[in-house]
């Protein structure tokens, strides 16, 4: 009997300890499941929060990327728009100095124009008597040199006649006889002498009282028809050229177009004496009309219509001098911009944008 109870006692407690290994096993399974759970919930948690920080990092970079680029942009249009007021400026200052230079030209041409060929031929005079005659320039050094400046504006006179009329004959006075600088006597088509004009040059700072009346006994020597005097400066009441008790006055860039004038009329006055020959009242008529106000009138008239025309012709020649450089200095701004913003584009584009050959170095191709 008490086997049976042992063995009965037995088979209760390995039930029991089947029945308290089951229980066990389930709660470690519980538990295992439950701190399975537990790390996945805790490793979801974690993607979770990283992909929050993720997000919000990648938000900030965008943030970031997009106020960079605000601020760039911002910078390309300070430098936009600081390069255009240099540019601006630039005009502005080239500009001023063409203008200036423009102003400072026109002056100093026009004093050029004034006493070019005055200078030319002192200088030139210079030059051949200081290789000619330097010890005799040594010994009349103190002199001054009032007297080469005589000379060099009767080579001038001389000269100009020379080569405005070659069919008349420029006679040149002797030096240290009493006397005018040149007698110009004219000859027209028929090869006939039909006058003469006597020349006497001053170069002085004032104009002589005596002068007209010397110039006026000179022409009675050398019997010519016209006196004329050139002179750097007139006489009191007179401001360019004109006529003054018989004698014609006027500066030397006047006088091609006086003497052009005067000449005309020993020409005409030539032809009135052929066709009118032996006729002593004609020339009462003409000697009257010479000495008349009419007769200087005319001249006066030609002349400065002459004057007129030439001064604008060198305006007009001045003008398109002008606007040439202009529109040249507009063509190489237009130019110098488009080769920058050709050259700022493609420095963003890159390899992508093709190229220009006008505006590539020469020899590339071959490179």
């Amino acid at each position: 009997m008490s086997k049976q109870m042992e063995a009965h006692y037995q088979a209760e407690l390995k039930l029991k300890l089947t029945e308290v290994e089951k229980r066990m096993s389930a709660e470690q399974e519980r538990k295992v499941s439950e701190e399975r759970d537990k790390l996945k919930r805790l490793a979801e948690e974690q993607v979770s929060a990283r992909m929050k920080s993720l997000e919000k990092e990648n938000e900030e970079r965008k943030a970031e990327n997009l106020d960079l680029k605000k601020k760039e942009v911002a910078l390309m249009r300070k430098e936009a728009a600081l390069k255009e007021k240099q540019e601006e400026m630039q005009l502005d200052i080239d500009r001023k100095m063409l203008e200036r230079q423009e102003e400072i030209e026109t002056k100093a041409r026009a004093k050029a124009e004034q006493g070019f060929e005055l200078e030319k031929t002192k200088l030139l005079k210079q030059i051949d008597d200081n290789k000619k005659l330097a010890e005799e320039m040594k010994r009349k050094a103190e002199q001054g040199s009032m007297q080469l400046q005589g000379e060099s504006m009767e080579i001038a006179i001389e000269k100009l006649l020379g080569e405005s009329y070659p069919f008349d004959n420029i006679d040149e006075v002797p030096k240290g006889i009493r006397g005018a600088d040149c007698v110009q006597t004219v000859i027209n088509s028929f090869q006939q002498a039909c006058g003469s004009i006597v020349y006497e040059s001053k170069n002085t700072k004032a104009f002589g009282g005596d002068w007209i009346d010397k110039l006026k006994q000179d022409q009675l020597a050398c019997k010519a028809d016209i006196a004329v005097l050139v002179t750097q400066t007139y006489p009191k009441g007179m401001d360019r050229f004109g006529e003054k008790d018989g004698v014609w006055i006027c500066g030397f860039q006047e006088l091609k177009s006086l003497s052009f004038v005067l000449r005309q009329m020993l020409i005409k006055t030539q032809a009135v004496k052929s066709s009118e020959e032996n006729k002593g009242d004609k020339m009462e008529l003409l000697y009257s009309y010479f000495t008349s106000n009419e007769f200087k009138q005319n001249v006066k008239r030609i002349v400065e219509n002459y004057d007129k025309m030439f001064e604008q012709l060198n305006r007009e020649k001045k003008a398109m001098t002008k606007l040439w450089a202009e529109r040249e200095g507009q063509i190489w701004v237009v130019q110098e911009n488009l080769a920058a913003l050709f050259g700022k584009i493609k420095g963003i584009a890159g390899k992508e944008m093709g190229e220009v050959d006008i505006l590539e170095l020469p020899g590339k191709e071959n490179e």
